[in-house]
């Protein structure tokens, strides 16, 4: 695939290989009813999604990620521990979780490319036995700034050159047809490429010379500080996480999203024609 970054994501393979490694700590995104139904053999159940944040100022912020921190503490994850993330394929879910444990500066943390799917198509076991944690991890963040995009980074980014917005939402969200939040419609200047055009149709990531050219075209290149957004940080992260294969070194996930942007009233807004989507 000649990734700038290739052990950002660990095939079927390399996990297979590993899977009795005392230091991994292996995370299932899916909902609890799938892990339930069958799921890697050591995975812990780890569902977060519909946690979100809607207002990244400093205050509601911090709060946030420490609840983030603490609830990857309680999954047993330490500060030497090597965690894979995975949910059905290479997605939004993963990608969330592997964004924050990059940006809490961990630095083992890797996603399995096609998830879960790859690991029953490669007919490899699953198994209906829970892990049950029983004594916290000891990991600690340490925030990289640079990783992360607030809602004042995002406004003092809008049509700045050397720099790009990205908004990794549906055609429907980023044309304003489908409204999530107060608001419908887009940041100003945004560059709208979908989070799911970083995939295969196998649930993949598409290769590095596809991703590459994908964003190319789009007019997103490496020496650009790249901001992706969507409407909770979930696709936008996944797509940090394309960019981070690339060697994009300048990628901040804007956590916030249009779940904030849309509802705070002060804020720009854009309304895209669909012949623009």
């Amino acid at each position: 695939m000649n990734y700038k970054n290739p052990g950002l994501l660990w095939s079927v393979d390399e996990l297979k290989s590993r899977i009795h490694d005392p230091r991994l700590v292996l995370l299932d995104m899916r909902q609890p009813e799938a892990y339930s139904n069958g799921h890697i053999p050591g995975a812990r159940s780890f569902d977060i999604f519909g946690i979100s944040l809607i207002d990244t100022k400093p205050e509601p912020l911090n709060a946030f990620l420490w609840i983030i921190e603490h609830l990857i503490q309680a999954k047993g994850v330490n500060v030497d521990s090597t965690v894979v993330v995975y949910d059905d394929i290479a997605g939004m879910k993963s990608a969330r979780l592997f964004w924050f444990l990059e940006f809490f500066g961990h630095t083992g943390v890797h996603m399995l490319n096609g998830g879960h799917n790859a690991w029953v198509a490669a007919r490899l076991p699953l198994t209906s036995e829970a892990v049950v944690v029983t004594r916290p991890g000891n990991f600690k963040m340490k925030p990289q700034r640079e990783r992360l995009a607030t809602v004042d980074d995002v406004l003092d980014n809008i049509n700045k050159s050397g720099s790009v917005i990205i908004d990794t939402r549906t055609d429907g969200e980023y044309t304003g047809q489908i409204v999530r939040s107060a608001r419908g419609g887009a940041i100003p200047g945004a560059v709208h490429l979908e989070w799911t055009k970083n995939l295969d149709d196998h649930g993949f990531f598409k290769s590095a010379d596809e991703l590459t050219a994908m964003y190319s075209a789009a007019g997103i290149h490496p020496d650009q500080e790249v901001i992706p957004h969507c409407h909770g940080g979930y696709r936008s992260a996944h797509t940090y996480l394309a960019l981070r294969l690339i060697g994009f070194p300048k990628v901040r996930n804007y956590l916030g999203s249009w779940g904030e942007w849309g509802n705070k009233p002060g804020l720009p807004i854009v309304q895209v024609g669909v012949s623009g989507a």
